[in-house]
């Protein structure tokens, strides 16, 4: 009896770390090959999105044309680990879009961390979006695209290598990395959206994009 019950308990047990471990596995949102879990929006609807959205050698090229990428599912507590660099050591602009509520055109209701050269891990908030950090002075106007600085100095590496960002979304709460260094929290009340990246200013590449459920 004894045994049977110490047998069971082991199952119980190896069962539940099983699923906690196939829980956290991580899902490539780019599979090297085509955008098809992918959905896409540019600001000049006369474009197609395969011009200035393509995969290149395995990676992600954006084109720069007013607009963004993201993806068909939605996601709500993640680890999002993201690598970027810019082509041809040009600095320009771009970010990657969190929590997307409503994905209007050219910008989402979501929040947006920053990877304009030399801001990477800033927050902008797009769309109505809001983070309880943003404070507004009494009697101040909310500019179209409230900012919440990051904590830092930038720490990204020169044009043409690559930088990488670990961002994490638990519960509305996101905590920011850049190249391994904290720069930023925020807190929505919004806690799930989709996941966008942006075509905005010039050439960007993606590689190594992932996602790792939060249990």
């Amino acid at each position: 009896m004894k045994k049977t019950l110490l047998f069971a308990v082991a199952l119980f047990i190896t069962l539940l770390l099983t699923s906690k471990l196939n829980a956290q596995e991580a899902e490539k949102l780019l599979n090297g090959q085509d955008l098809s879990n992918w959905n896409f929006v540019l600001e000049d609807t006369s474009l197609n999105a395969e011009d200035v959205f393509s995969i290149r050698n395995g990676l992600i090229h954006i084109r720069g044309e007013l607009g963004y990428m993201y993806t068909k599912k939605k996601y709500d507590n993640f680890h999002l680990h993201a690598e970027w660099s810019w082509p041809d050591a040009v600095e320009s602009n771009s970010g990657i879009f969190l929590l997307i509520e409503d994905p209007k055109n050219p910008f989402p209701n979501g929040i947006e961390c920053q990877l304009h050269a030399g801001d990477a891990g800033d927050f902008v908030l797009l769309g109505g979006s809001n983070l309880a950090e943003f404070k507004l002075a009494k009697g101040e106007k909310r500019p179209a695209f409230p900012v919440v600085k990051k904590a830092k100095p930038s720490n990204e590496k020169k044009a043409g290598e690559w930088n990488y960002a670990d961002i994490y979304c638990r519960n509305g709460v996101i905590m920011v990395y850049i190249n391994g260094e904290y720069q930023n929290k925020g807190t929505n009340k919004v806690k799930s959206g989709h996941v966008g990246l942006q075509s905005e200013g010039k050439d960007i590449q993606f590689k190594n994009v992932t996602l790792v459920p939060l249990l």
